[in-house]
């Protein structure tokens, strides 16, 4: 069992080239678990966890309903904008500058972790990270990520959608940090 994780700061990267690496490393990790099975190889599956921003870019998961896509096709060229349809879960996620995503390729099996618990164990962290910096993150009860209360509203502070395929996680999180010039006041 491998616990170990291969770190990379991806620093700025456009969206489609951070997903093709991961689609890449994803694939990697399924094929060494295929052949595990099939040659009973013994071969360790890597754990990656990729840290990256992105120019502003849009994505639609496989639930994703274009109508929540709250801003319009001027609005995105101006700010220069891309969007893609995904293969995760979810709805419709913004990526941009003041935002840290990551992406976690993990061998959930070798981890012992099932696909719930391991979304629970993404929020848990990102909880204890913000609140390292003052700002208390709680869960609500049938939803995904993470919320905080800001000016006595409830405001998503960090979204999670991911895709997993012979228990390898691929897709991951994003926690806004500053986007647009915001900075939370709790």
């Amino acid at each position: 069992m491998n616990k170990a994780v291969n770190i990379q700061d991806l620093g700025l990267k456009d969206y489609k080239e951070a997903w093709d690496y991961q689609e890449t490393l994803f694939k990697q990790t399924i094929d060494i678990k295929i052949k595990n099975r099939r040659e009973s190889a013994g071969l360790t599956t890597p754990n990656h966890l990729l840290f990256v921003s992105h120019p502003h870019v849009y994505t639609l998961g496989k639930s994703a309903d274009e109508n929540n896509l709250l801003v319009n096709d001027a609005f995105l060229h101006s700010i220069g904008a891309t969007s893609y349809f995904i293969e995760r879960g979810g709805d419709i996620t913004y990526h941009g500058p003041g935002q840290l995503v990551a992406y976690p390729i993990f061998d959930l099996e070798a981890l012992s972790l099932g696909v719930k618990s391991y979304v629970q164990h993404i929020e848990s962290a990102i909880i204890k990270t913000i609140a390292e910096y003052g700002i208390k993150g709680y869960m609500i009860e049938g939803k995904i990520g993470v919320w905080v209360t800001d000016k006595g509203e409830e405001k998503k502070v960090a979204a999670i959608g991911i895709k997993c395929s012979r228990y390898v996680s691929m897709h991951g999180l994003a926690l806004n940090v500053n986007t647009m010039g915001k900075r939370w006041t709790v």
